[in-house]
């Protein structure tokens, strides 16, 4: 496991959302995503299931990052198996809300009603919000390629943290 440091809360978040059953350029997307997260230094956080959320924490994990899933059933037993911690909630979709607000930045990769909730979510407690063939809609920053992603989010970040 990555060194993170003695507190986790004091280390920025990227949340990846996106679909249980994209296309194979999105889970390529969602992978090296994941990686780059983790090379950053960031922690990943998603909703822990499979598609977009496996294949980001597989490459976080791959490039010996951390992961929190947020999951949307009742045990710990549902989570990808590269999800370092997970959390069930019990609720749902009624989760979406949680990921987005344990992320400081999110990015939204493929994915149906959703992500498109997810999406609404990061408008309502003003996250920035990238998307890698995802839906096209204003609020939703669309870039061509996780480098290009990564380059904004290390941008935010350092605006952020000074």
């Amino acid at each position: 496991m990555a060194d993170i440091g003695s507190n986790l809360s004091l280390k920025n978040r990227v949340g990846i959302i996106g679909g249980n059953a994209p296309d194979a350029l999105s889970l390529r997307n969602a992978e090296r995503m994941g990686e780059l997260i983790a090379r950053n230094g960031y922690i990943l956080v998603n909703g822990g299931m499979k598609g977009v959320m496996e294949a980001s924490a597989r490459g976080a994990k791959n490039a010996g990052g951390f992961t929190i899933a947020i999951t949307p059933g009742k045990s710990r037993d549902e989570g990808n198996l590269f999800s370092d911690i997970v959390i069930p909630t019990g609720l749902g979709y009624m989760r979406n809300p949680l990921v987005v607000l344990n992320s400081d930045i999110v990015v939204a990769i493929d994915g149906s009603y959703g992500t498109l909730s997810e999406i609404a979510y990061c408008k309502i407690y003003n996250r920035t919000v990238f998307g890698l063939n995802t839906w096209p809609i204003e609020g939703v920053i669309a870039l061509a390629t996780p480098e290009a992603v990564m380059d904004k989010i290390n941008e935010y970040f350092k605006n952020l943290n000074g």
